[in-house]
């Protein structure tokens, strides 16, 4: 009888053993499901943790304005622990390598972790497509580091020219290579920034070329053609070269080699290359197996990698075609942050034995691009918007981001429209 309870105890034991939820990265998808898991479960249903290489989220699409030195670098980020709970999400400052998906464990930089359920939410990296010298010699806006050495490193361009005996005009030339929305976005930045930097610097605001190239026959592929008219003209009145349907060959110390076929070769001399052309899924995804496409993973509709009950990816590392053109949705922080909910709801399903798990189908509510402090191009709810209007939608949809993870008191302390 003794042993008969004993056996009852520890099988009891058994079947109580908590699940242990973790989730890789805290960026838009990574933060929509710890925060949106935390308040579906309870402590005594799952452990969840949440693991990030810094102790900050970045908002990733206020890179540009970091960049150009239009927005401070501490205004883009705030503090992972102020939007969690800390009694239901531990938080682990690690920097993940790769996954055992058969041993169901994270191996980190410094240790690792062993899962019931994962969600790989890393984000994405830079995409140089093999072009000879991108890595080297031109700057890509991916992190909060890489934006302030590019703002750093254009001010000392506008800073050195005049201190030089023999004056060297490519100094203050900036040449973007990508006219996609990061590229678009910087350049209006930079349209801002560069009366402000030529003031402080006294430098002759002719002498400054700003060029964007692009291999693909137009400026920002898929968005509508008026508004695409709209932000071209705006950015060449600000001074902006368009070089449209020409790709870079090769990045040099001195700048670009750029072409349109073999026979048009020609040498474009900057002393600032931007790299904003291309993203492509994590590198931990490849190197942990998954079948992947620039390093992506096409998941299941529940946001499950295919063949992995029990891993979900979400965000940049992800691949969901949009079936009405038979293309991969672009991947969005707005669609991120959705992916991020239907995680969680899943997640919180699985943890209680349920079998019918969500579908997740993008619900795209508008899609706008800033040309600057005061002007925008968009589509929101069916209509298009330009200039002020537009403007305003956009610090709109920054604002409501801030508000989905953190609620009111991070779009006070981070919002666009400086209320503190």
């Amino acid at each position: 009888m003794k042993n008969d309870k004993e056996n009852m105890l520890k099988g009891g034991r058994c079947a109580l053993r908590k699940q242990k939820i973790v989730i890789l990265g805290a960026g838009y998808g990574g933060l929509m499901t710890a925060t949106r898991l935390q308040k579906a479960i309870g402590v005594n249903e799952a452990d969840i943790v949440l693991i990030n290489k810094n102790d900050y989220h970045y908002e990733t699409t206020w890179l540009h304005e970091a960049s150009a030195g239009t927005l401070h670098h501490d205004r883009v980020r705030y503090d992972i622990k102020t939007v969690i709970d800390q009694n239901k999400v531990e938080f682990i400052k690690g920097t993940a390598l790769e996954v055992k998906i058969e041993e169901k464990k994270v191996i980190l930089e410094n240790g690792e972790i062993n899962y019931d359920y994962l969600v790989i939410a890393l984000g994405g990296e830079s995409e140089t497509f093999g072009i000879k010298g991108l890595k080297e010699y031109a700057f890509s806006i991916v992190n909060v580091n890489s934006a302030r050495q590019i703002r750093e490193h254009i001010e000392y361009q506008f800073a050195t020219y005049n201190t030089e005996a023999e004056k060297k005009d490519e100094r203050l030339t900036i040449v973007v290579g990508g006219a996609g929305f990061t590229g678009i976005e910087f350049l209006g930045e930079l349209g801002n920034r560069i009366p402000e930097l030529c003031r402080e610097y006294d430098v002759d605001i002719q002498k400054v070329k700003v060029i964007c190239v692009e291999a693909a026959p137009m400026v920002l592929p898929g968005f509508d053609p008026e508004l695409v008219e709209y932000a071209v003209a705006h950015l060449e009145k600000k001074g902006v070269e368009f070089r449209i349907g020409t790709a870079i060959k090769e990045c040099t110390p001195e700048g670009i080699i750029v072409g349109k076929g073999d026979d048009e070769i020609e040498e474009i001399k900057a002393g600032t290359v931007i790299w904003a052309a291309g993203v492509r899924g994590n590198s931990l995804i490849e190197k942990s197996g998954f079948e992947a496409m620039r390093g992506r993973v096409k998941v299941q509709p529940d946001l499950r990698a295919p063949g992995h009950d029990h891993v979900f990816i979400i965000g940049d590392c992800s691949l969901i075609i949009n079936e009405e053109i038979n293309r991969p949705y672009p991947p969005t922080a707005q669609i991120a942050m959705q992916q991020g909910e239907v995680c969680a709801k899943n997640i919180a399903a699985l943890i209680r034995n349920k079998t019918e798990l969500e579908s997740f189908k993008p619900d795209i509510k508008g899609t706008v691009c800033s040309l600057g402090e005061d002007d925008a191009i968009g589509v929101a709810f069916g209509k298009k918007m330009v200039g002020a209007k537009a403007s305003f939608m956009k610090k709109m949809v920054d604002n409501r981001a801030l508000y989905m993870i953190g609620g009111p008191s991070l779009v006070m302390k981070k919002g666009k429209f400086n209320f503190l």
